[in-house]
C-alpha cells in the first residue's frame, strides 16, 4: 500500500512540476519550440476543459494555478480513501 500512496505522489509531484516548467516556458520560449510543444502535449489536455469554464482574467490565465489545486485535492482524497483500507 506505501508503494501505491508514494507512486500518487510522485505522478502528482511530476505533474505539478511539468505545469509549472510548461507556464513558464511560455514566457521565455517560441510557441512552436520543440520543447514547448512536447510539454503542451501533456499538459494542453489538463487545461483545456479549465480553461472551458474559467475564461482568463485581464489576460491573466488562472487555469495553471487550478490545474494544481485539483491535483492536490484528488491527491488527498485518494490517500484518505487508502488510509482508510490500511
Amino acid at each position: 500500500m506505501e508503494f501505491i500512496m508514494s507512486t500518487i505522489n510522485i505522478i502528482v509531484s511530476l505533474i505539478v512540476l511539468l505545469v509549472f516548467v510548461y507556464t513558464l516556458l511560455g514566457y521565455f520560449l517560441a510557441p512552436y519550440h520543440p520543447v514547448r510543444q512536447t510539454l503542451g502535449k501533456i499538459i494542453e489536455p489538463l487545461l483545456i476543459p479549465i480553461r472551458r469554464k474559467i475564461r482568463p482574467i485581464n489576460g491573466l490565465d488562472l487555469s495553471p494555478m487550478i490545474l494544481i489545486l485539483i491535483l492536490y485535492v484528488l491527491r488527498a482524497l485518494i490517500l484518505a480513501v487508502l488510509r482508510n483500507f490500511i
